[in-house]
Parts: C-alpha cells; sequence; structure tokens
C-alpha cells in the first residue's frame, strides 16, 4: 500500500504562495480551469463542446470524487479573492450537485452534459471581480 503524502502547512505556504495572488492572475487561472473542466474539447458531430469534468463521469464514483476536487479550486481562489460566504456556498452548492449527479454511474454524464458546475461557478467569480476590480476586465472572444 502507497504511504501518503504530507505536506508541511509552511510547505503548502510557500508553493501556494508562489501564485501571483493580483485579481487578474487570479481570473486567467479561474477561466484556464473552467475551459479545461467544461470546454476543452468538441464531440464530433454535435458541435457540444466537454471538457474533463464530463469526461470524469465515465470511471465510476472516483471520476466524480476528482472532478469535485478539480472544481474546488475555484472556491479556494474565490476565498482568497475574499468572495462573501453566500457566493462561496452558492459555489460550493454547484460542486456538491454535480458531484452527486456525477456519482449515478454512466448517467451521471447527462446531467453533467448540461449542468456546467465550472461555468456557473466562473461566472459568479466573474461578477465579483468585474464589480470589485473593474481593471481585470477582458473581452471573451470566442470562435
Amino acid at each position: 500500500m502507497a504511504k501518503p503524502i504530507h505536506i508541511s502547512p509552511e510547505t503548502f505556504d510557500r508553493i501556494a504562495g508562489s501564485l501571483d495572488r493580483s485579481p487578474a492572475a487570479v481570473r486567467g487561472r479561474v477561466v484556464a480551469i473552467e475551459r479545461l473542466m467544461e470546454r476543452s474539447l468538441t464531440i464530433p458531430g454535435m458541435n457540444r463542446a466537454v471538457g474533463l469534468d464530463f469526461l470524469l463521469n465515465f470511471i465510476p464514483v472516483v471520476g466524480s470524487f476528482i472532478g469535485a476536487a478539480m472544481g474546488s479550486y475555484m472556491l479556494w481562489e474565490a476565498r482568497n479573492l475574499g468572495m462573501s460566504k453566500w457566493q462561496m456556498a452558492r459555489m460550493a452548492g454547484n460542486v456538491g450537485t454535480d458531484w452527486a449527479l456525477g456519482l449515478i454511474p454512466l448517467v451521471g454524464a447527462v446531467p453533467d452534459f448540461f449542468f456546467r458546475s465550472n461555468t456557473r461557478n466562473l461566472r459568479i467569480i466573474r461578477r465579483h471581480l468585474d464589480k470589485h476590480h473593474p481593471a481585470t476586465v477582458t473581452v471573451d472572444v470566442q470562435g
């Protein structure tokens, strides 16, 4: 059995502290994680973008936990931005709903095709950034 990896709080702070904590950098990271999780590839013939979150549902139970862990990264970034507890609770609800639906083997991929928790959470973070850090606003051009 593999030994669990233990990281001291000091080491974690050193690693996480090396990330640029500016609102513009946070915006870039949350947009990147949302793109990876929800829109990283297109299903041929359907012209419908899906991501890692959708694909992870085909790994029974474990895939849902991995998707929830990756989606929780956005919550961590929201906390670092100082977002309200209400906003973070809504985001946690989105991740939790996605996680619970994903626990249903194979069928869990269907709701994930329509309920995009990471996209919803990105929208919440963008509203916060647009209101409190207007200099970080970017124009999205999608083709």
